[in-house]
């Protein structure tokens, strides 16, 4: 049986970051992974090709809608669905290679399918071979989460992976679910020509955000022909000839309400891919929900056995999870890292996309802490106006007394590469002056987080 310092299970970001890494610092490391592809489900299925389809669906928008505005004259616009998928499908090829990659140049085993860990830190991969490890780390993921009494046939009821490779594009769909995968993934649809209808049971779409920013991120759907029924919980969902039939009735009951549609998407979030692992047998601990168990190290209940990602407790967000892996094999390896859980940051790639980062307004008046607000518009910023993307506004949370920031929330053009500012300036403890007095290059999108700053303290400058 062949040995190795540690065997990861799980090749998605999680899996084959942590993998990578352990190689880095001179471990002898093999990955178990059930896919034929490297990447789990972000790559092959989620994060990836979800941001290529957002990515073509705005371009061809803003060809029909908007190359007119900024005087360029293009007729005979067409969609090629099927080009575009295969693109999306090309970029996914080519960064699955780039895993691969990257495994044999950190000289990391590659093994194919399922993988159950037995006593004695063995892990048997599905055929009978086994192999056995130091130490082990549970990188699985996490896997689409169903309602009761609607069936997914990734066809006409689809999950956030069928809705990737729908064939043509349908007259009219239902998102059951208001959060960052469904409204991404509607936003595709219906900047191709979809009429989309977001069903959630919650009186707020995306609940994690801070209120302010999504009520106005709503109305910003809205105002680009997205429709929204709150407090809306589906009864149940019959495919049929004619489409899909939805029975709908408000949250707290009521009148039923039917209607049919040709396409559903459930949306309603992910569990954790814990099943098969052996871990019942082996007596790891976890709560009812699936979710493993685990100490400050990572480490479970089992000496030797650590899980990271989506299959512990925690925002389930590909960056999240890959910091865990890069600490969890740190510790091992002797090493002191730290993951800060209030500088993760979380972002929904609509457009304009909403970035996220520490804590909201609402959480701070519950908590009781004293607070200050800044907030600029991209309205009045010169770079958004010059681009004609001057929807949303940033907004940052500093403490009334030592003016450190506390939480920031940006709603506009590229606000996902734009948080990182600030997420910097959190994991170094930076007061809102302290970006405030930061020199931002003129004119960019970024000069809105420093206004924003010095809003703090009601001394912006351009609005």
């Amino acid at each position: 049986m062949e040995e190795f310092d540690l065997v990861v299970i799980g090749a998605g970001p999680a899996g084959y970051t942590g993998a990578i890494r352990a190689a880095q610092l001179g471990m002898k490391v093999a990955c178990v992974e059930k896919r034929s592809t490297l990447g789990g489900t972000c790559l092959n299925v989620g994060c990836i090709p979800s941001k290529a389809l957002l990515s073509s669906s705005e371009k061809y928008e803003e060809a029909r809608q908007h190359f007119a505005e900024i005087g360029i004259k293009a007729s005979k616009i067409e969609l090629d669905l099927a080009q575009m998928l295969a693109r999306k499908n090309k970029v996914v090829s080519d960064l699955c290679k780039g895993i691969e990659g990257l495994f044999a140049k950190n000289k990391i085993k590659r093994i194919t399918g399922p993988g159950k860990i037995l006593p004695s830190n063995v892990v048997e991969i599905s055929g009978g071979t086994k192999i056995s490890a130091k130490n082990i780390l549970i990188a699985t993921g996490s896997s689409v989460a169903e309602l009761p009494g609607i069936a997914i046939d990734e066809q006409n009821i689809v999950s956030s992976t069928g809705a990737l490779d729908i064939p043509s594009v349908p007259k009219t769909m239902v998102v059951i679910g208001g959060g960052y995968i469904g409204l991404e993934l509607g936003s595709v649809w219906r900047r191709l020509g979809a009429d989309v209808l977001v069903i959630e049971y919650l009186d707020r779409i995306v609940p994690a955000l801070d209120s302010e920013i999504g009520a106005s991120f709503m109305k910003n759907l809205e105002k680009q022909g997205m429709k929204f029924k709150l407090g809306t919980k589906v009864v149940s969902a019959t495919s049929g000839s004619s489409g899909v039939t939805l029975v709908l009735q408000q949250a707290n009951g009521g009148t039923e309400e039917k209607i049919t549609v040709e396409k559903v998407l459930v949306s309603v979030g992910r569990k954790p891919n814990t099943d098969g692992l052996g871990l019942e047998a082996l007596g790891i601990k976890g709560d009812k929900r699936g979710y493993i168990e685990v100490d400050g190290r990572y480490q479970t209940n089992i000496a030797g056995i650590y899980a990271v990602g989506d299959v512990i407790t925690g925002p389930m967000l590909a960056h999240k999870a890959e910091e865990e892996a890069v600490a969890a094999v740190e510790m091992m390896a002797g090493q002191s890292p730290h993951v800060n859980y209030k500088t993760i940051p979380s972002v929904v790639y609509t457009w304009p996309e909403v970035a996220s980062v520490g804590a909201t307004e609402d959480e701070l008046k519950a908590a009781g802490v004293s607070y200050k607000v800044g907030k600029f518009p991209f309205l009045a910023n010169s770079r958004a106006r010059t681009s004609g993307n001057t929807d949303g506004l940033v907004k940052i949370l500093a403490d009334s007394k030592s003016d450190e920031i506390l939480g920031a929330h940006i709603m506009g053009p590229d606000a996902g590469t734009m948080i990182a500012e600030i997420v910097l300036g959190m994991e170094f403890k930076a007061a809102a002056e302290d970006i405030a007095r930061t020199c931002h290059a003129h004119p960019t999108l970024s000069e809105a987080i420093k206004e924003a700053c010095l809003a703090v303290d009601k001394r912006a400058i351009n609005f």
